[in-house]
């Protein structure tokens, strides 16, 4: 009787390790063909493809706590997530992604880590003065993106709607000035998307589920480039609309889900391509579709939530869709109009691999078994997996697109933690959190990974 569960775990051990030396096959093809075209072609525009990063070994201020962090979570993550209740769990899984991401910033100290991230010339904190009539500044965005217009906005400013700069704006005017405070407040923030993640687990596929994905949400790779960056306040942001959701088709209040769709056009609003966010919504519709159907009136207020930042923008003056036609302009004006798709629209995925670590390519092995298994999988099971292939196909289809060649590492970041939910399906934590932990401080001390 014991001999079939044996062999089943035996294969399914096998099963994954293959799945994790597939990714690593992949990030490798990507390292040497990249190398290989940047040197003989230079179309890459990256110094250390696939990655927007530069070779740099180097330990920092924040390396002991990382190692710590790293040696605490890895050692005890599984057992304390297993005994701490639900209420005391969610604040300390934002507290030690709080720490495992301050410290792998701090790696590279203050300034380079954390207060000049935002500062520099494509960044946010650059153009401020600009904004000092917001409605005005509002009204004449789009009159900035495209190469050639007056005064056009740097690159990142460009390629984003304009709540991402008035983030920073309003920070400013706030009294929290300049990029110490700008980056604390994205890392903050930002650290606070794993706990998104959780509430949505739990939620749509229970609580234990649930617990066996939050060492993983902490101890990510992702963590390199959370920190600091916007992208990662723009994952919360995107994290805590789905999470709003799945209260909604879950709980005892509808109302939830206008909250969900202020989110979201909140989301839509930071960045043109987490409209991509939508077939993760739709996927936590359908796994509460029976909620939905007894209470209709939760689409009427998800779609009054979502219409509330549109429509205050467009007041405001900004046409989205008038951005978006000019950023793919700007786009095809910059080095993503040299940059090959041949390359990057596979290369993109090592660099998923890398933010997402070697679990999460085991995690999706087995998330992708459960729609081939003969016997049915349970409903939680179920739920949890169609949500991450969601997420996997937003991935996918922002991929296809062509408009992400290259910096995926730090633009996929809002997708990455839903594929980290993945890593819920594995038996034996302990081994792929080190793997896990392990990547993270190699890319950080080995490579500086700018912007």
């Amino acid at each position: 009787m014991t001999q079939a569960p044996l062999r089943d775990r035996y294969a399914g051990l096998r099963a994954d390790l293959a799945a994790a030396a597939a990714a690593i096959l992949l990030v490798l093809t990507a390292v040497l063909v990249g190398r290989h075209l940047q040197d003989t072609r230079r179309t890459l525009f990256v110094h250390w493809p696939p990655l927007f990063a530069d070779w740099d070994p180097h330990p920092g201020p924040g390396t002991p706590a990382a190692l710590l962090v790293a040696l605490a979570v890895v050692a005890h993550g599984p057992s304390v997530v297993a005994r701490l209740p639900w209420g005391g769990l969610l604040p300390a899984a934002w507290g030690t992604a709080l720490a495992w991401t301050w410290s792998l910033a701090l790696v590279d100290g203050w300034q380079r880590g954390v207060a000049g991230r935002l500062t520099t010339r494509n960044e946010y904190l650059t153009v401020i003065g600009r904004f000092h009539d917001i409605p005005a500044a509002l009204s004449d965005f789009t009159h900035h993106i495209v190469i050639g217009s007056p005064a056009p906005w740097p690159a990142h400013i460009a390629g984003h709607p304009p709540a991402a700069t008035l983030t920073f704006v309003l920070l400013d005017r706030a009294g929290l000035r300049g990029g110490g405070w700008a980056g604390a407040w994205s890392l903050t923030i930002g650290a606070t998307a794993c706990v998104a993640v959780l509430v949505a687990v739990r939620a749509l596929a229970g609580e234990v589920l649930a617990r066996r994905a939050a060492p993983f949400l902490v101890m990510t790779p992702a963590a390199v480039w959370a920190g600091v960056s916007a992208d990662g306040y723009f994952a919360a942001v995107a994290a805590w609309s789905v999470a709003l959701l799945a209260l909604a088709v879950t709980g005892r209040s509808v109302f939830w889900a206008a909250g969900s769709g202020l989110l979201y056009g909140l989301t839509c609003y930071l960045s043109y391509g987490l409209t991509l966010f939508a077939p993760i919504g739709a996927a936590v519709l359908v796994a509460g579709r029976h909620r939905v159907r007894e209470r209709p009136v939760l689409l009427v207020l998800l779609l009054a939530g979502t219409a509330v930042v549109p429509v205050a923008f467009t007041l405001s003056g900004f046409d989205w869709w008038e951005g978006y036609r000019l950023l793919v302009t700007r786009y095809y004006q910059g080095v993503g109009g040299t940059r090959p798709y041949g390359y990057w629209v596979w290369a993109n995925l090592a660099c998923t691999v890398l933010i997402t670590g070697l679990a999460t390519a085991a995690g999706l092995r087995r998330a992708g078994a459960l729609a081939t298994r003969r016997s049915p999988a349970p409903p939680a099971e179920r739920r949890l997996a169609l949500v991450v292939a969601a997420a996997l196909a937003a991935l996918l289809a922002a991929d296809l697109s062509g408009m992400s060649k290259a910096e995926t590492e730090r633009i996929w970041l809002p997708f990455a933690m839903w594929l980290l939910a993945a890593c819920a399906f594995l038996p034996r934590p302990r081994g792929w959190l080190a793997a896990q932990a392990v990547l993270a401080l190699l890319l950080n001390h080995l490579l500086f990974t700018g912007w």
